[in-house]
């Protein structure tokens, strides 16, 4: 697949005020700083398209960016660690599982995971969570110039052997650097096949 457009729609506060017209949508979360605004910029090639903050919490809304006119690249707030109060917190939280839950145009989530630590429980939860409601989810390792492959592959195998303690089969996963591009042509692709398979 070849990124032609990409172009920032709107920001919403919740997922029934989100686009209406149906095209597919493929959404991008992750724990807050994990690096979703860099990978998000490096998939469509298009520096600055998502705001790249050194603070963590700082996406706080339902981003839609359309794709090609044809599908939505959609950025949700990131959960964890967020210099918000308690009650923004919760806010957040329900927006997140709202979109994820009864969002009908979604065809995956990309969820973000830090390469560079080990597994971490909120990650855990939250792809746990995924699974028990049934949305289908790939997982994105970020960050991954940072260090040895040793250590990339340590951490990488450890997060997939703990799913693997609760997982009959494990959801599809990317190595990704938004610095070297890695990873961008093997999510593009799949974003693409699903698209082709998608019920009509």
């Amino acid at each position: 697949m070849d990124i032609l457009l990409a172009e920032f729609v709107s920001s919403f506060l919740k997922e029934s005020a989100c686009p209406k017209d149906g095209r597919p949508e493929f959404a991008f979360i992750g724990r807050s700083n994990v690096g979703k605004s860099s990978l998000i910029n490096m998939l469509t090639a298009k520096k600055g398209l998502a705001k790249v903050s050194g603070t963590p919490g700082k996406t706080q809304l339902i981003n839609f960016f359309l794709i090609n006119n044809q599908w939505y690249l959609v950025d949700l707030p990131g959960y964890g660690y967020a210099k918000v109060s308690k009650t923004q917190q919760k806010t957040l939280a329900a927006m997140i599982d709202g979109y994820l839950r009864n969002r009908k145009p979604l065809l995956l989530a990309f969820v973000l995971i830090d390469s560079n630590v080990p597994p971490r429980q909120i990650d855990l939860d939250f792809v746990n969570a995924l699974g028990t409601a049934g949305t289908p989810f790939a997982l994105a390792f970020t960050k991954t110039d940072r260090m040895k492959k040793t250590e990339l592959e340590r951490n990488v195998e450890a997060f997939l052997s703990e799913l693997g303690k609760t997982w009959e089969t494990l959801p599809p996963h990317f190595i990704t650097s938004a610095q070297y591009r890695t990873g961008r042509p093997e999510i593009l692709e799949y974003i693409s096949k699903l698209l082709k398979n998608r019920p009509s």
